[in-house]
Order: structure tokens, then C-alpha cells, then sequence
């Protein structure tokens, strides 16, 4: 699905000028990269809020219309006011369709319930990550990665290595040689309630 932003080119700049946007409601930004020059930008906050708060917002190629001049871009870093929750700034890379890109993606967990480890050995779910780092063309960015615990056992963790990604998308922490452990579960105190229930059927009874 397409996200198309609405931008306009903004003229003013300074901080004097970027507070009295946000008092009529435009959030400022900038679009760079792509080699060309960056451009300033003010934005509608109610219609860019209205698709921010969408996590495909954060991990996917959106299409920028600046003044009805459409490119392809990336969300690359924004401020939040700290007590309003407002959009404060909003910057923008251009991407090219030739470039691989580097881009922080979500991982949806799966089978949680169905583990072994939940479901057998009581144990508890731990996400270590809850979004990593790929490298690809902008093509084959994935909105999300799934991550199945549908095997995984109590006291076991599932690491990046292990997890099975789209074509032509790589784990950059994998490429460094760093296989980090994305989601564990462990084992709960005491063993779980099977173990303690077989362990007193076998018990000898007290004369």
C-alpha cells in the first residue's frame, strides 16, 4: 500500500519561525539525500500525525509530495514534544531504487502461546529486540519480520541467524558477524508445574 505525505516547500527558517508553524498546526521537516540539495518542508500535523502513529510509517518507502512533485523517501528521524505528544520536526532521506538502504524494521512475534516452553514448561517470554536492522533495496523492505516460537523450548532463545528473511534482505548485525538473541524464554523458578507434579505422584507416601 501506498503512503503518500503532502508537503509544501517552506520558506522561512530559524527557530522563531519553526514555533510559529507549530502554533498554526504545520509541522516542520526537511527532506534530504538522493544527491541533491536538502529542502525545508512544512506539514499539515493532523493529517501527518493521523499516519505516524502507524508503525508501516516507520519501516516502509513512502512517497513525498512536495507541491505535486512526488519522490521516494524514508522516515529517518523525528522530535516528539515530551509532554503533548506532538511532532515538533520531521526529517526525510530520498532513496534510490539502485542504493541498498539501511532501515530498522519491526518483528512481529508469532506462536507465543504454542511454545513449548510456554505451553509445556511454564516458562516466561522474553523479546530481547522488538525491531532490527536490515539492509536491502528499497524494493524488497519488508513492513515487518516474523519471528516463529512455535518450537522454541524453555531455557532457549531464537537468535538472528535463525530467522528466515525475504529475499534480498540481510540482518546488518549478522553481516558484522554479530548474531544476537532476538527473543528467549525461561525456564520458571522451581521447574514448571508438570515437573513438580510428576516429581509428587512419585513420592512415597508418609507412614
Amino acid at each position: 500500500m501506498e503512503i503518500i505525505v503532502s508537503a509544501k516547500k517552506r520558506d522561512s527558517k530559524g527557530t522563531g519561525a519553526s514555533r510559529r508553524l507549530r502554533r498554526a498546526g504545520t509541522v516542520p521537516g526537511i527532506v534530504y539525500g538522493g544527491g541533491k540539495d536538502a529542502v525545508s518542508l512544512e506539514l499539515d500535523h493532523k493529517n501527518l500525525f493521523l499516519q505516524f502513529r502507524h508503525e508501516t510509517f516507520h519501516a516502509s518507502i513512502l512517497t513525498l509530495d512536495i507541491d505535486g512533485k512526488k519522490e521516494s523517501v524514508l522516515l529517518r528521524d523525528y522530535q516528539l514534544h515530551p509532554v503533548r505528544n506532538t511532532i515538533q520536526h520531521i526529517d526525510f532521506q530520498r532513496v534510490s531504487a539502485s542504493e541498498k538502504i539501511h532501515v530498522k524494521v519491526p518483528l512481529h512475534f508469532i506462536n507465543e502461546d504454542i511454545a513449548p516452553g510456554v505451553k509445556l514448561g511454564g516458562g516466561l517470554v522474553t523479546h530481547v529486540l522488538t525491531e532490527a536492522d536490515v539492509s536491502c533495496l528499497a524494493k524488497d523492505l519488508p513492513e515487518f519480520i516474523e519471528v516463529d516460537l512455535a518450537k522454541l523450548e524453555a531455557g532457549h532463545s531464537i537468535h538472528l541467524s535463525e530467522i528466515k528473511l525475504p529475499k534480498g534482505v540481510e540482518f546488518v548485525q549478522l553481516a558484522h558477524g554479530e548474531d544476537t538473541a532476538v527473543v528467549s524464554i525461561a525456564k520458571p523458578r522451581g521447574g514448571s508445574a508438570t515437573a513438580e507434579e510428576g516429581a509428587d505422584e512419585a513420592a512415597p507416601a508418609a507412614e
